[in-house]
């Protein structure tokens, strides 16, 4: 993707997210020199890879496969293993009309998906063997808002504004927006994009760029290359 690209992206997700009644943290929206300033004080951020992310998947067709998102907040892997302290995250995601994000499931990752405004959103589903691979011939039971509902193999399920589904590891699950874009909601067990997901297709998670212009913000992608840190989750 290119620079330039991503950078409306991020202009255009802001303006949407505003328009439904969020406001990002003041964080989003320190240029890369504000990071490299307050690189101290940003350690969990940049550890905890909170931030913009906006991925084609590596394939170079953001409009069709692809994917907007913000992690607000994440948790440590060493508290979800141990059981206690910071297991949970949430991130705000924008899935455009007709723009799949492509079937995959999580091995740790169990989430809320919400549809917090916006047109439909549609998921399609299919469940796992007994080794949790992908099954194409098994469906499963997911809970739609408090409510136990089963589904076929390669069902697609329709959620209006307001409306969610929990997913478990081994939901195989894939999205995209219909009618328009869909503002979504996530809440979720602690976030780890760098191993766990695991993608039907193999598929690049995160997208390389094309540096045609400075960034506005920095990428979650971004932070190994300008801070030389691992994850700490």
């Amino acid at each position: 993707m290119k620079r330039s690209r991503i950078n409306q992206i991020m202009a255009e997700a802001d303006a949407m997210i505003r328009s439904h009644g969020f406001t990002l943290p003041q964080f989003a929206y320190w240029t890369p020199d504000d990071f490299r300033a307050r690189k101290k004080i940003a350690t969990r951020i940049i550890e905890a890879r909170m931030g913009w992310d906006i991925t084609d998947y590596g394939q170079g067709d953001f409009d069709n496969l692809g994917l907007f998102l913000f992690t607000l907040r994440n948790g440590s892997l060493a508290d979800l293993q141990r059981g206690g302290g910071m297991v949970y995250a949430e991130k705000l995601l924008i899935s455009k009309q007709d723009q799949i994000s492509p079937m995959h499931t999580h091995v740790i990752k169990s989430e809320d998906i919400i549809n917090r405004g916006g047109a439909t959103m549609v998921i399609e589903l299919f469940g796992s063997d007994d080794k949790g691979h992908f099954d194409p011939d098994r469906g499963g039971t997911v809970i739609c808002d408090g409510i136990k509902r089963t589904f076929a193999p390669g069902e697609k399920l329709k959620f209006a504004p307001g409306e969610s589904i929990t997913l478990m590891p081994g939901d195989w699950h894939a999205f995209w927006g219909e009618g328009g874009d869909v503002l979504i909601g996530e809440v979720s067990t602690v976030n780890d994009d760098l191993t766990d997901n695991i993608f039907r297709e193999p598929i690049g998670r995160f997208a390389k760029i094309d540096e045609d212009e400075a960034p506005t913000h920095l990428l979650v992608s971004d932070y190994r290359s300008e801070f030389l840190v691992q994850s700490s989750l």
